[in-house]
């Protein structure tokens, strides 16, 4: 199945509070984001978003610019019902990260989760030649995988796991690793996925 229908197809057959990766509170997310604003950073796009809540705190942030890219439309769509007149303040980018196109500037790129379903090496790639293309010289790029020790698959599919080294390797030079954390998310059904935040930095 393509990758939009396959998550299509999640989005429209499962609850939003039933699907692993679902967080009441994006706090390590959250926290990583102000820290780049208070930094200076104006605008956010948070990749694969979909259903998650972290747009409704991104709106808190008196941001100039904020999107929100996903490949299942359905779960855009559970975001704005959420957010209801304040969806108009978000744009929503309905597309596969691997071959989107040009999305304009933004000072933060974050991503919680997607990366690490990209098990081809030319999916990474575009994946980075997006991330390139996106933020600015100085700007920060917040990912989030599953760690060495996490799952080695997740909603039925495989995924690569990453330690910050090697995510710094796979973003390549021109993002500088900063600020590493792990994170041990637990699943809506009580399952604890071993998680690895990183921090990098576009260099000009």
């Amino acid at each position: 199945m393509e990758s939009g229908a396959y998550w299509q197809n999640v989005y429209l057959t499962r609850r939003t509070d039933e699907v692993g990766w679902y967080e009441p509170d994006p706090v390590v997310s959250r926290h990583l984001v102000a820290a780049a604003v208070r930094a200076g950073a104006r605008s956010v796009i948070d990749v694969g978003g979909g259903a998650s809540s972290l747009v409704d705190h991104l709106l808190d942030l008196d941001l100039a610019r904020v999107a929100v890219l996903d490949v299942s439309e359905a779960g855009l769509e559970v975001s704005r019902r959420r957010l209801g007149d304040r969806a108009t303040q978000v744009e929503w980018i309905v597309g596969d990260v691997t071959n989107v196109g040009d999305v304009g500037p933004f000072d933060v790129w974050h991503d919680r989760a997607v990366f690490h379903f990209l098990v081809q090496p030319e999916e990474r790639a575009a994946y980075v030649r997006l991330a390139q293309a996106t933020v600015v010289p100085g700007g920060t790029l917040i990912i989030a995988t599953f760690a060495p020790d996490g799952p080695e698959r997740c909603s039925g599919l495989p995924v690569c796991r990453y330690d910050a080294g090697e995510l710094a390797d796979a973003l390549g030079p021109s993002f500088r690793l900063g600020a590493t954390e792990r994170h041990t998310h637990t699943t809506p059904g009580g399952t604890e996925q071993r998680f690895v935040y990183a921090t990098l930095t576009r260099t000009s």
